[in-house]
């Protein structure tokens, strides 16, 4: 990804929850988890974290009634605090 970050890292981030919504709003739902995963464990704020549209052509890939059961990402954390993730 890039060879100045300072923690790099791939996750499978489970996205079952986003069941739990209506169907029509299930994938907006899976893409506040993956937000949300990535605040808790690259321990930034949620303002900081830049999701790559590879991760929501994938989600949005069967429409907004069935996201994926989970998705692999790698995410990176830079100096400055900034987390960018994209598909692994």
């Amino acid at each position: 990804m890039a060879e100045d970050a300072v923690k790099e890292q791939i996750y499978t981030i489970p996205l079952r929850e986003a069941k739990l919504a209506p169907r029509w709003k299930r994938t907006g739902r899976a893409m506040s988890l993956i937000r949300k995963y990535l605040v808790r464990h690259m321990k930034a704020d949620p303002s900081q974290i830049k999701i790559d549209a590879t991760i929501n052509h994938r989600i949005w890939e069967r429409g907004s009634q069935k996201p994926p059961s989970s998705i692999r990402i790698r995410a990176a954390k830079f100096e400055d605090g900034e987390v960018q993730a994209e598909l692994a």
